[in-house]
């Protein structure tokens, strides 16, 4: 029997089952050049942030198509959504 995907809104990828697509970013974050990266404490607090966020679907950002495990881990980036500024 195989293993039904679920659809959940506000969801990361790691709750939505799709295993192969976070190896593959925790693999790209792994890469990501320490000066580079946001600390341990600002990723989580982003990834707090996002999923608040009713633009978090299925693992991915509405607003602006990024996976927010990927877009968090960098230091220099922002939160996509103008109207919060949550990050």
């Amino acid at each position: 029997m195989s293993e039904e995907k679920r659809f959940c809104r506000r969801c990361f990828l790691e709750e939505s089952g799709e295993a192969d697509v976070l190896s593959d970013i925790r693999t790209r974050i792994a890469r990501i050049p320490p000066a580079q990266k946001a600390d341990e404490t600002l990723y989580r607090r982003r990834l707090d942030c996002c999923a608040a966020c009713d633009y978090l679907i299925g693992g991915v950002c509405m607003k602006c198509g990024c996976y927010p495990e990927f877009r968090a881990a960098f230091k220099k980036n922002r939160c996509p959504n103008p109207a919060k500024k949550a990050w």
